[in-house]
């Protein structure tokens, strides 16, 4: 059986105060979320996500982690069609906070049960990639890069 390799920072408490970066993938990487359109236009590439039915309740369910979860707010966010971009902040860190898998985990379970008229058992990969934005620098090179992601979709590592 394959191991899955760590990819947290040992004793980082991921429940304290701060902005997440974090990119999740759909199972097997498949294109359930919608489609980039309009990137092909030699004139005016203009590349913006059309989103799927699945696509328009992971939208949803992303905004509804701000009702969900007290002193945890969603920022910036990205579909593309077999993975999603975010930041989320916790403003209130400590002790009764959802530590970040938490909130990830509610999100997937929640998604994928908004989704089981689709007959999908799952729509996420088991895993998730997180980075802690350290400073405001990171942060706005975060943020461009989620802005700007649906107009490098043929060049993006999850393209396939």
């Amino acid at each position: 059986m394959q191991t899955r390799k760590n990819i947290r920072l040992n004793e980082y408490d991921y429940s304290q105060a701060g902005y997440y970066f974090v990119t999740i993938c759909t199972k097997d990487r498949l294109r359930i979320l919608g489609e980039i359109v309009g990137a092909d236009d030699p004139v005016c590439p203009k590349a913006e996500m059309r989103l799927s039915e699945i696509g328009n309740i992971v939208e949803k369910c992303w905004y509804k982690i701000n009702d969900i979860y007290e002193g945890v707010q969603t920022d910036i966010f990205c579909i593309m069609p077999n993975h999603i971009h975010g930041i989320i902040v916790i403003s209130t860190g400590g002790q009764g906070r959802p530590p970040l898998h938490k909130i990830i985990q509610g999100f997937k379970s929640f998604t994928t049960r908004m989704c089981f008229n689709h007959n999908m058992k799952t729509i996420w990969q088991r895993n998730y990639y997180e980075r802690v934005i350290r400073n405001d620098q990171e942060y706005q090179k975060i943020c461009e890069y989620i802005e700007t992601n649906p107009l490098k979709w043929a060049d993006d590592e999850y393209f396939e």
